[in-house]
């Protein structure tokens, strides 16, 4: 599974269950929110590590960027963007 499909797995398993989507939420609270959502996606069976979550929301950044004004430098910065852990943290709460 690559992270998108994981996310939305954890997303679907949240909607699902309120116990899981507080075990979610809970990782917000947490010194280290990466890691802790890693470990929580990993013991519900979806196996995630802080480098795919991290490196998956900069890719996506990226293409995003190449795909606006040509790609060039002088691209908007769009703020938060690539933080995949606050979008879906944004997701969850939202449930």
């Amino acid at each position: 599974m690559n992270v998108d499909e994981v996310l939305n797995a954890l997303k679907r398993l949240a909607k699902a269950d309120r116990d899981t989507a507080e075990r979610l939420r809970a990782t917000a609270e947490d010194p280290h929110p990466v890691d802790a959502l890693c470990r929580v996606s990993t013991e519900l069976g979806y196996p995630l590590s802080a480098m795919d979550l991290i490196s998956a929301g900069e890719d996506y950044y990226a293409a995003m960027r190449r795909s606006t004004n040509g790609g060039g430098e002088n691209s908007p910065l769009l703020r938060g963007e690539d933080d995949y852990y606050e979008i879906f943290m944004a997701e969850i709460a939202a449930l």
